[in-house]
């Protein structure tokens, strides 16, 4: 990634209040991007966006995607070059208790935000962000590539399927690369999972909820302490999404299409080494148990990624090991109970992932230890 190229770039982004939305908002500023961001209210109380003051640095508006006029209208007037659509409804759980709403958001939601940018002639990029749950899992031990089937158990997942499909049939009809010349738009979708961070209070998710036990010096229930997932500091396809805009800004329809960004098979781990190494991280003597509970509903207990694609045409390569990783959450976590300013904090977790995601190294230079201790 470029950072001289963000300066002064007028981007749109959906879901700014989200966890994700939050850390790109911020990362944007410190780009120095202008930014409007458009998304419901923060989901949780706390929140990374309330804690870090992230509308300080950018033009917050408070809609629901769902809303065509209003976001269509707003799109218009602030005259975007980029569009980054985030905004979701993005738990597996949630999506049981709510399909109507998980669909409706998640695929009505990405038909609006595609249909303002048919009718708002300065945007150029479109960055699509879906997940890595729009495919079809079979379980298997290789990674997805881009090129497998879609499709979803359950609501969140068959939701994010069909907002690929969407996205495939608005480039297809509107934003076609045989007509580029016509429209200038050149779009792409992305699939990302099991992202994790520091300022994550999102209800149902594994690492939120280990850190909210031992915040409160609880025991940590665990559903599925076999299940294996592919985890990620919340950085990484961030820094994905910003190279792949860049490429789509500067290279067109070339760089179209759909892109994986998982992590390297190193960080591929089970729930309960995740739990286990946050509570010896978190320096007390509490443990999980496995949850009682039986009536859980149907989640998947693998899912990879095949990122060559990405590897092999935009040089992204994740940068973070997942000690480091879980290290990083567990310093921000701790850094927010001990009452520092977060948007610092946060800002300075995006510089230092600057410095060293330019390097050949696969772990940070500077420790998360270092870190803390910069505001001490």
């Amino acid at each position: 990634m470029k950072s001289e190229f963000w300066h002064g770039k007028r981007v749109f982004l959906t879901g700014h209040t989200g966890f994700k939305g939050s850390w790109l908002s911020l990362w944007l500023q410190v780009l120095g991007a202008e930014i409007m961001g458009f998304a419901l209210e923060p989901p949780t109380d706390p929140s990374l966006f309330e804690l870090a003051r992230v509308a300080n640095g950018m033009t917050s508006v408070i809609g629901d995607v769902r809303e065509l006029d209003r976001l269509q209208q707003t799109m218009r007037d602030f005259k975007p070059e980029i569009v980054i659509h985030m905004a979701a409804q993005p738990l597996v759980r949630r999506s049981y208790q709510a399909p109507v709403e998980t669909f409706a958001i998640n695929v009505m939601g990405t038909v609006n935000v595609l249909e303002a940018i048919r009718h708002t002639n300065s945007v150029r990029t479109v960055v699509d962000i879906t997940s890595d749950k729009c495919y079809e899992n079979r379980e298997w031990v290789w990674g997805y590539r881009e090129t497998d089937l879609l499709g979803g158990y359950d609501p969140y997942s068959g939701s994010k399927a069909c907002a690929e499909l969407v996205a495939a049939t608005y480039r297809n009809s509107f934003f076609n690369p045989s007509t580029y010349s016509e429209h200038d738009v050149a779009l792409a979708t992305t699939r990302a999972g099991n992202v994790i961070g520091g300022g994550d209070w999102a209800a149902d998710r594994l690492v939120p909820d280990i850190l909210k036990a031992l915040m409160n010096g609880e025991s940590v229930l665990i559903r599925n302490p076999q299940a294996t997932r592919p985890w990620q500091h919340v950085l990484e396809p961030l820094n994905g999404y910003l190279m792949l805009a860049e490429k789509l800004y500067t290279q067109g329809t070339a760089y179209g299409g759909s892109w994986n960004f998982g992590p390297d098979s190193s960080n591929i781990e089970t729930v309960s080494w995740i739990a286990d190494h946050l509570c010896s991280l978190w320096d007390g003597d509490l443990t999980w148990t496995r949850d009682a509970e039986t009536n859980h509903v149907h989640e998947n207990t693998f899912l990879k990624l095949d990122c060559s694609k990405a590897q092999t045409k935009l040089g992204w390569r994740p940068k973070l090991d997942l000690k480091t990783t879980l290290s990083w959450i567990v310093d921000w976590t701790k850094a927010y109970q001990a009452g520092y300013e977060m948007r610092h904090f946060t800002e300075e977790q995006i510089q230092h992932f600057m410095l060293f995601s330019t390097s050949t190294a696969m772990s940070p230079v500077i420790t998360s230890q270092q870190l803390v201790a910069m505001y001490d």
